[in-house]
């Protein structure tokens, strides 16, 4: 079981929040503080994250995680069901069973994954900095490697020091931009500190994006609104984005693409009023 929060009222609708690599339930808190006046804000621990205990390694894998997040959903619906709310999921939905979906970098690779396996769960997704994978066997070999390598040095970390100096270089990533000027950045490593660096170790062999399964060809079956938001910075994730939306826009005409000035990777956190204000006007075009 995903260990989860709810912030707001259970009479708005819900926006689903699934956090990247190293994140945890206090991912999104600032843009789920601007938020949570008008959307019901479930977030949760994806396995090897945060509280959300881990039984078995396959409990890591894409498919596996997904069911998770689809396990999770109905168990909520049920109990809002008990408490004669159902009507919260979403005002404009016929079978309470939709939400808001929102996916960052890792959590938007698993978004994805689930707005295409399970779209009757969604009535809009947000995808941060997210990717379909790898296009070809020998891509995602090559990823696999460094995957590899990352998760070894996650694996000999022995103690918080050693962990925040993980921390430090991974920020150092060109894809960050100048993530690690901003004031407020101590904050992004005090939440990538309380994770087991152990378990992100796993999660990285089973869940990274090397060994996720390609959705590139299965993008023209997507038939639910989505947004592409990215960081100018990244111009890495920029350019696979904008492959992504031309496939995206052949099958749903209310997909939209979204670059954000002066910040990498990471949106949410750098600029997270920017970032609502992206979500918020999507949100009134593609209902």
């Amino acid at each position: 079981m995903l260990n989860y929060k709810l912030i707001g009222k259970p009479d708005n609708p819900i926006i689903l929040f699934l956090h990247g690599f190293m994140g945890n339930t206090k991912e999104f808190d600032q843009v789920i503080y601007l938020l949570s006046k008008n959307f019901y804000c479930l977030t949760v621990d994806l396995p090897g994250h945060g509280e959300t205990r881990v039984l078995r390694d396959e409990d890591l894998q894409m498919a596996n995680t997904a069911r998770c997040v689809i396990q999770l959903l109905d168990n909520l619906l049920d109990e809002l069901k008990d408490n004669e709310l159902k009507d919260n999921l979403h005002n404009h939905n016929s079978n309470n069973r939709q939400c808001i979906l929102v996916g960052y970098s890792m959590g938007g690779r698993l978004s994805l994954y689930l707005s295409l396996h399970y779209p009757e769960y969604f009535s809009q997704v947000i995808l941060e900095s997210a990717s379909p994978g790898l296009k070809t066997e020998s891509q995602r070999q090559e990823r696999i490697k460094t995957d590899a390598q990352i998760a070894r040095k996650l694996k000999r970390i022995q103690n918080q020091d050693e962990f925040k100096l993980f921390l430090e270089n991974w920020y150092k990533q060109p894809i960050f931009g100048n993530i690690k000027n901003h004031p407020q950045y101590s904050q992004v490593i005090n939440i990538r500190l309380q994770n087991n660096p152990t378990l992100l170790a796993k999660s990285l062999e089973i869940m990274g994006t090397g060994s996720q399964p390609s959705l590139w060809n299965k993008l023209q079956t997507n038939n639910l609104p989505i947004l592409l938001i990215l960081g100018e910075r990244d111009t890495k994730f920029v350019h696979i984005n904008q492959q992504m939306h031309d496939l995206f826009k052949r099958s749903h005409r209310k997909s939209q693409l979204k670059v954000i000035e002066n910040v990498g990777h990471n949106i949410h956190f750098e600029n997270p009023s920017i970032f609502v204000r992206a979500i918020e006007d999507f949100l009134k075009v593609s209902t």
